[in-house]
């Protein structure tokens, strides 16, 4: 259950699950951590992980949120559900998602049919095809965006 809480020193408020994602409290001040509401956050107990020793080949499609951390070349077809591509992962592919957030390295093209994230770090190569797209600072993109 989500308690929403109040820090009258700081004037901030932070939402809390009772959890880890407790803010940090330094001399008074309330530490937060930036995080766009959007991007989609992998759940352990739903998610299935591609190690980064596994190499797979082929057409990769689940009913669960998979998280890529080992080398996909193929295509991922996932359209109801999220792919995200860790940092350590490495995909070769054409990516259809309901959406997609990148860490890592894709080469290919990107379908996501809500949202693609390009995360600080990742290095992608290919078109992205989606209603929305995030960008940070120190993606590294070569290719086209449509946006439809």
């Amino acid at each position: 259950m989500l308690k929403k809480t109040s820090y009258e020193d700081t004037g901030s408020e932070n939402v809390q699950s009772g959890t880890k994602s407790s803010p940090t409290i330094i001399n008074g001040d309330a530490i937060k951590v930036a995080r766009n509401e959007d991007m989609p956050l992998a759940q352990p107990n739903q998610t299935s992980v591609l190690g980064s020793t596994l190499v797979f080949k082929g057409e990769l499609s689940a009913d669960e949120e998979i998280l890529i951390e080992g080398t996909v070349e193929g295509t991922i077809a996932h359209h109801t559900k999220n792919v995200i591509v860790g940092k350590q992962g490495r995909v070769s592919a054409l990516i259809h998602a309901h959406s997609i957030t990148i860490h890592g390295k894709v080469e290919g093209d990107i379908h996501g049919d809500a949202l693609v994230a390009l995360i600080d770090g990742c290095e992608v190569t290919g078109n992205v095809f989606c209603p929305r797209i995030i960008m940070e600072d120190g993606a590294r993109f070569n290719g086209t965006i449509q946006m439809k």
